[in-house]
């Protein structure tokens, strides 16, 4: 599938557009912003874009008001068609985020409801109404919001209509926009038998229509398998990249690596494709969470160099901060123009090895050498095999480990590495070894 071979890109459109954050209803075709960013996006390596909500809302986007008609604040259809256009001729996939678990209260079914009461068709549309309790919002009823929150009203996804009225709007936004898949957010709420025939659906619009799921913690099989989701987040390693080099304790996102995808006959996802990534438009940026800026480049070498299939959030390749202490819009700003730097060199190197190398796109995961400041695993598939090593210390260090052969190529610099008489890694380093057959 062509996830598999993917470097992602992700977006927040509301935020990186400079949209305001609360719909004034003024209409502005703020998202032809991302086709001056394409060029950009290529470079880096990219190849697929993650967008975040572009429907319309009342104000983050994931309150939806409208399923089928694009935010006024971003564009019109036509101005979405156009920028889709050009990311599908510079051979950039688009998957678009799919808020299904929950609508805003501008949502006209919901609005009826407020209206009509016990007398609206839409009644059964939305989760646990009871018009003996009430709301913060002095509603005069009671319904179930996402995680207590009213601004997000729960939708009932054991309602035939409901069901219907999602399954056409994903049509209408594959017929209209060609879209390549969804995100589907708070997956973890979704009712299980939604997502079988989301799957199955989806599937007959386009046989390799791609559903990567939100999990934030559990068994990510219970969502993921050959009948629901292809791929779901790895917060798990997300949290193990950043605290194994603020500890200095490269065991931790060892033991999560070798968890999930070891060659223990117990390891949980091997074979699956997990949706790895530094930071998101919901977590500290990932530049303002490590304590030693020289590691960034190395957790971007751990995090293409490890199983799954990795994401690059806006303005993070060039080390941007943001603070989830501060609010979400510290998180989601605009930027004037995309940055080049070092780091975004590295993520470009390591970009292009990933995408070319049937060993780390495919390849099964082994521990080689493991020590606090120092790892080195192994991607090996039919064809191919490739060795990660990083040192994070601030001295040079001296791997001594059986190889299996005698030299490599570095994937990352292209220069050539001799395992004979051990293995330097300088200061601060990684490499990508593909060894000799």
């Amino acid at each position: 599938m062509w996830y598999e071979e993917s470097v992602f890109y992700q977006i927040y459109p509301l935020g990186f557009c400079g949209a305001p954050f609360h719909n004034d209803g003024v209409p502005k075709d703020r998202i032809r912003k991302i086709i001056g960013w394409i060029p950009h996006m290529k470079r880096l390596g990219v190849n697929a874009l993650y967008l975040g909500p572009i429907f319309e809302s009342g104000t983050h986007g994931y309150d939806t008001s409208d399923y089928r008609k694009t935010d006024c604040r971003l564009g019109t259809e036509e101005d979405f068609k156009e920028v889709f256009s050009e990311l599908r001729k510079n051979g950039i996939k688009i998957v678009l985020d799919g808020v299904f678990n929950h609508c805003g209260r501008g949502f006209m079914p919901f609005r009826d409801v407020l209206e009509k009461r016990e007398s609206s068709p839409y009644l059964g549309w939305f989760s646990r109404i009871d018009f003996g309790g009430n709301t913060n919002y002095n509603d005069g009823f009671y319904y179930e919001g996402w995680e207590g929150t009213h601004d997000l009203v729960k939708l009932n996804l054991r309602n035939e209509d409901v069901v219907g009225y999602i399954f056409e709007s994903i049509r209408e936004w594959v017929e209209k926009f060609d879209i390549d898949g969804l995100r589907l957010d708070v997956a973890y709420c979704l009712d299980e038998d939604f997502i079988r025939r989301l799957r199955s659906f989806t599937n007959s619009l386009k046989p390799d229509f791609l559903l990567v799921g939100e999990m934030l913690h559990g068994d990510y099989n219970r969502l993921m398998n050959d009948g629901m989701l292809n791929s779901v987040t790895n917060y798990e390693c997300y949290k193990g990249l950043y605290s194994s080099f603020n500890s200095m304790n490269l065991f931790e996102i060892n033991h999560s690596l070798m968890r999930q995808f070891g060659p223990e006959p117990w390891t949980l996802y091997k074979g699956r494709h997990l949706f790895n990534f530094a930071d998101n438009h919901d977590v500290t940026r990932i530049a303002s969470i490590l304590r030693e800026p020289r590691h960034l480049p190395l957790l971007y070498a751990i995090l293409f160099g490890m199983p799954g299939v990795p994401c690059i959030y806006y303005g993070s390749e060039w080390g941007a901060l943001g603070e989830k202490s501060m609010g979400d819009p510290a998180l989601r700003p605009s930027f004037d123009a995309p940055v080049w730097c070092d780091l975004c060199d590295t993520v470009s190197r390591l970009a292009e090895a990933k995408r070319g190398s049937e060993a780390l796109n495919y390849g099964g995961f082994r521990s080689v050498l493991l020590t606090n400041r120092q790892c080195i695993f192994e991607r090996k598939s039919e064809n191919e095999r490739v060795l990660v090593a990083v040192n994070a210390d601030d001295v040079p260090y001296t791997a001594h480990f059986d190889a299996g052969c005698g030299r490599a190529v570095d994937m990352i610099t292209g220069a050539p590495h001799d395992f004979g008489g051990g293995s330097e890694l300088p200061p601060y380093s990684a490499a990508f070894w593909k060894t000799e057959r």
